[in-house]
C-alpha cells in the first residue's frame, strides 16, 4: 500500500522557507484509474499550488479544457501527455510530473531569453588553471578583486569555506559573486553566504503559504531576514552576477543581496522561482511538484517572476568571441572606478 507523509519543510524563526528546492510531501490514498489520477492531480494543484491569481490562470477553466482528454481506456503515456500538458499551463520551472518512462517540465522562463554565460570563457581566461576550490566556491583574484564562481546552491557551503572567503576577501578593492547558471538548491547554502556579508540583521522580504482551496486561502505572512554570522564578515562593495538561469534558490539569494546597501546586482534578471515546491504522489505512483508557496520583496514585488539587476549587462557575442566575458569586464570596472 502506498503510504503518504506530510512534512512543512518551511522556516526555522528567521526564515520560513529552509530551502527553496527542500521537499513538502503531500498525499492521499484514492483508487487507480485515470479519471481518478487526473481528478487527483487537479484537486491537489487547485489546493496548493500558490500562484493562480499571479499568473492569471483559471484553473476551471482548465479542468474544463483537459478533463475531457482523459478516457477510462487510455494507456498510461497518453494519460500522462494529458497531465503534463495541464501542469504546463502553469509556466512553472518548480512544477513536474514524473514517470518511470518521462519528467515533464517547463524552461521558457530562460529559454526565451539570452545565455549571458559561457563556462568555457570564465574558467580559461577568468578563473585561470590555478583558481582555487574552496568547497564549491571556485575563486580567482583578478586587478585586486575577489572573482567567485558559485555553480550550484545544492553543493554545500560550510563556515570554513566562508572563513576563507573573507579572509582571502581582506585587501582587495571588491568581491564579484557569480551565480549565473545556479538553478539552485538548498537555500541554507545561501542564507549562510549572505550572513558573511552583513554587520546587521537585515530584512529581505516575507513569504506565506497556500492551505486551501480558495484563492485567499494562505498562511499569515512572515518575515525573512539574514542574521549576521558570528565569524568575520566582509562589507566591502560586491557585485553579484545573474542571467534568466539564476533560478529556485538562486533568486532568493540575489533578492538578499539586493536588499544589501553595498551589493549591486549586473547582468540580467533572475529567472524567478520563488515558491517552496510541494512533492507528492498520484495513486499510481507517478510523483509530482509545484509551487506551494510565495515570497515577496519588502517593496511588494514577487520573486516568483525574477529578481531585477541594478545594472543590466549583456554578453555581447563579440566579445565572446575574444573569449571575454562582457559582464565580468563590466563588473571589474565597476568595482575599480564606480562607473
Amino acid at each position: 500500500m502506498r503510504k503518504t507523509l506530510l512534512i512543512w519543510v518551511l522556516i526555522p524563526v528567521s526564515f520560513s522557507l529552509c530551502s527553496s528546492c527542500e521537499q513538502l510531501w503531500l498525499g492521499g490514498e484514492p483508487d487507480d484509474d485515470p479519471v481518478t489520477n487526473f481528478e487527483y492531480l487537479w484537486q491537489e494543484a487547485n489546493n496548493k499550488y500558490s500562484y493562480f491569481e499571479y499568473k492569471g490562470v483559471d484553473w476551471d477553466r482548465i479542468y474544463d479544457i483537459y478533463r475531457p482528454r482523459v478516457r477510462e481506456d487510455m494507456t498510461g503515456q497518453e494519460l500522462f501527455e494529458v497531465l503534463a500538458d495541464m501542469l504546463y499551463e502553469l509556466k512553472d520551472g518548480h512544477v513536474n510530473l514524473s514517470s518511470p518512462f518521462d519528467r515533464s517540465r517547463n524552461w521558457s522562463w530562460y529559454l526565451d531569453f539570452p545565455e549571458n554565460f559561457s563556462a568555457n570563457i570564465v574558467y580559461r581566461n577568468y578563473l585561470g588553471i590555478d583558481y582555487r576550490i574552496t568547497g564549491p566556491l571556485h575563486n580567482q583574484v583578478i586587478d585586486s578583486i575577489l572573482y567567485v564562481y558559485y555553480g550550484s546552491f545544492g553543493n554545500t557551503i560550510d563556515e570554513k569555506h566562508i572563513d576563507y572567503l573573507v579572509e582571502r576577501s581582506k585587501g582587495m578593492k571588491g568581491m564579484i559573486i557569480d551565480i549565473r547558471n545556479n538553478g539552485g538548491g538548498s537555500l541554507s547554502n545561501g542564507t549562510a553566504l549572505a550572513s558573511a556579508f552583513t554587520a546587521k540583521e537585515f530584512v529581505y522580504g516575507r513569504n506565506r503559504i497556500k492551505t486551501g482551496p480558495g484563492p485567499d486561502d494562505f498562511s499569515p505572512w512572515r518575515t525573512l531576514s539574514i542574521s549576521p554570522r558570528s565569524g568575520e564578515k566582509y562589507t566591502g562593495n560586491i557585485v553579484l552576477l545573474c542571467n534568466r538561469r539564476s533560478y529556485s534558490a538562486s533568486s532568493l539569494f540575489a533578492q538578499m543581496m539586493r536588499s544589501l546597501p553595498h551589493a549591486t546586482l549586473m547582468g540580467d534578471q533572475t529567472g524567478g522561482g520563488g515558491g517552496v515546491p510541494a512533492y507528492g504522489e498520484l495513486p499510481n505512483g507517478w510523483m509530482y511538484r509545484f509551487s506551494s508557496s510565495q515570497v515577496l520583496s519588502p517593496q511588494g514585488e514577487h520573486i516568483e517572476g525574477g529578481v531585477p539587476v541594478d545594472i543590466p549587462v549583456t554578453l555581447d557575442p563579440a566579445d565572446e568571441a575574444r573569449g571575454v566575458d562582457t559582464i565580468i569586464e563590466a563588473a571589474l570596472d565597476f568595482l575599480l572606478t564606480g562607473k
